[in-house]
């Protein structure tokens, strides 16, 4: 059942849906295995995905629980491509739609869009 409001138990639930499917991926999934191996029950896996829900939960609620950076790391992973950022959305998007009804996962998408629009830019990828 898509959820009909925002919490942060649904977000975590959102990342770790997402991200089973991004290491499964034959696009996205090398520069996260690349950086943090295949293992998402690693410690360097639950580190980043608690960021992510930080992050997520940060730009849904207003809470200040993300402080970092969110474009270094994107410095340093290499030859990123539209195509990477493309794969990503729509994985983030199938994903959404499973974890949310259509109007919050719409609000999500559109942000995620911004998101890598802004990346691409500043990476200067065109």
């Amino acid at each position: 059942m898509q959820a009909t409001e925002i919490t942060r138990e649904n977000i975590r639930m959102l990342v770790m849906s997402f991200y089973a499917k991004i290491i499964k991926d034959e696009t996205v999934g090398p520069f996260f295995i690349a950086k943090l191996g295949e293992d998402m029950s690693s410690e360097h896996w639950q580190s980043h995905l608690e960021t992510i829900v930080n992050f997520w939960s940060s730009l849904a609620f207003g809470e200040p629980k993300y402080d970092g950076n969110l474009f270094l790391p994107h410095t340093r992973l290499g030859n990123l491509k539209r195509e990477t950022f493309e794969q990503w959305l729509a994985l983030f998007a199938e994903t959404l739609d499973e974890v949310y009804v259509e109007a919050i996962a719409q609000k999500f998408k559109e942000r995620s869009r911004l998101i890598a629009n802004n990346f691409m830019n500043n990476l200067m990828i065109t």
